[in-house]
């Protein structure tokens, strides 16, 4: 394991944030998308109603892009469930996500899960992209060697 990736393992296990082995290199990501050239890909699930967490999970990111520098990692998170409520355009965190949008993080609602909620794309923050499946796009993502972390 390189220093960065013993480093950046390292401060995410002090932060309370588990990390599972990743599958196998494969270039395709979710409904057709190609993975970022960034040589650190990150996707972070959510699905949990929990503000402190979201508030959390973001400054983590903040740090992340800060220590490896915003154009060397590709980070997405995918909500799932009530995290959600994470991606809504009137939560807590909603001027925190915009802000992370605006630097590169890729934030992708569950559409499973928004279409049980009886939520549409109008509720969510600008910019929050849509999976049909959100643990489906976790595990293609992992399959493309995405690390994967779940707070």
């Amino acid at each position: 394991m390189s220093h960065r990736w013993a480093a950046l393992a390292a401060a995410l296990l002090i932060c309370g944030i588990s990390m599972p082995a990743t599958s196998a290199q494969n270039p395709k990501v979710g409904a057709g998308r190609t993975a970022p050239s960034a040589q650190n890909r990150l996707v972070i699930q959510i699905n949990e109603d929990d503000g402190k967490k979201w508030m959390a999970v973001l400054a983590n990111i903040r740090n992340i892009q800060a220590e490896l520098g915003k154009k060397n990692v590709a980070i997405a998170v995918v909500a799932i469930g009530s995290g959600l409520g994470m991606l809504k355009a009137d939560s807590v965190a909603a001027n925190d996500v915009l802000d992370a949008i605006a630097a590169g993080v890729e934030f992708i609602a569950c559409g499973n899960s928004m279409q049980v909620q009886h939520l549409t794309a109008d509720d969510l923050v600008e910019g929050v992209k849509i999976a049909k499946a959100g643990y489906v796009e976790i595990m293609k993502r992992q399959q493309a060697g995405w690390i994967y972390l779940r707070p």
